[in-house]
């Protein structure tokens, strides 16, 4: 993963992980268009609510996978992650708020 030069270094990340970040995102982006079809159908309110909750569920998964990852790549090679920016400190606070 490269930045565009008027852009910040990004955390680079394994083509897998990638991958798998972007499979769960289109997996959130049909339950959340799932969602907006049950709200049309006016479905019951606790089937809807249940469907928000899954979806909600699914994206904090997705952000603990790319914290993860970051981590990961912060301690496996701490020079290029701290040149890019990415201090473990930095990680640590992102996976906070996702906490």
């Amino acid at each position: 993963m490269t930045a565009a030069p008027d852009e910040p270094p990004a955390m680079e990340l394994d083509a897998e992980v990638l991958d798998d970040l972007r499979r769960r995102l289109r997996k959130v982006e049909g339950q959340v268009r799932g969602i907006h079809g049950m709200l049309d159908d006016q479905r019951d309110c606790r089937d809807v609510v249940t469907q928000i909750a899954a979806a909600n569920k699914a994206l904090e998964q997705i952000g603990f996978l790319l914290v993860s990852a970051g981590l990961t790549w912060c301690l496996a090679d701490p020079e290029r992650s701290s040149a890019a920016g990415y201090e473990l400190a930095d990680v640590q606070r992102m996976f906070l708020k996702l906490a």
